[in-house]
């Protein structure tokens, strides 16, 4: 294999890992019943006039599956941050307790549940129309690497890598579904 097939090999793997990196990261976000801190990551509180991540300026962490404690370093940025969470419209109720906020986590209906099963199949698909978007890119490459320097029949043989990438990061897109779904599910 040319130098050229196998730079467009690991750039095609980049952006497919890339692609499953980026769906456990929402899966992280779609909350399964159990309080995580990582349900507040992306929320941005007015810290001082600067935008600033909840988690730079605060102690995030679940002492059980039903709660979360925020604990600013300064105190005088609670009611900041109790104003992002309830901005966020994450479904959540923080407690402002003076020096932390507690937020208890609610449990999940069933029609919520299915609400988040449908958002978490939303995120694989977008997942495999991005590997796609990978395979595509990577056959125009191998494709005009035909006409510059590979044989037919080494074009071939990078398709059918090209292709068989493409199924293993499929499969690991609906692997992770599953899991999530069966996370999501489980009462």
């Amino acid at each position: 294999m040319t130098e050229e097939a196998q730079i467009c090999l690991d750039e095609t793997m980049e952006s497919m890992d890339n692609a499953i990196a980026h769906l456990e990261r929402k899966f992280q976000k779609i909350r399964a019943g159990k309080a995580s801190p990582s349900m507040l990551e992306g929320i941005n509180i007015n810290y001082y006039g600067a935008i600033t991540p909840i988690e730079q300026t605060a102690n995030i962490n679940t002492p059980d599956p039903r709660q979360i404690i925020v604990q600013p370093w300064d105190k005088s940025i609670l009611p900041e941050i109790e104003k992002a969470i309830l901005a966020a419209n994450l479904g959540f109720n923080p407690k402002n307790e003076g020096e932390v906020l507690r937020i208890i986590v609610p449990p999940l209906t069933e029609e919520r549940r299915k609400e988040l099963v449908k958002q978490a199949k939303n995120e694989a698909e977008q997942t495999k129309i991005s590997i796609r978007n990978a395979r595509r890119n990577a056959n125009d490459i191998a494709k005009s690497l035909e006409d510059d320097s590979l044989t037919e029949d080494e074009t071939k043989k990078l398709q059918d890598k090209i292709q068989k990438l493409t199924d293993e990061y499929t499969e690991k897109t609906d692997t992770l579904l599953e899991a999530k779904e069966k996370d999501i599910m489980t009462v």
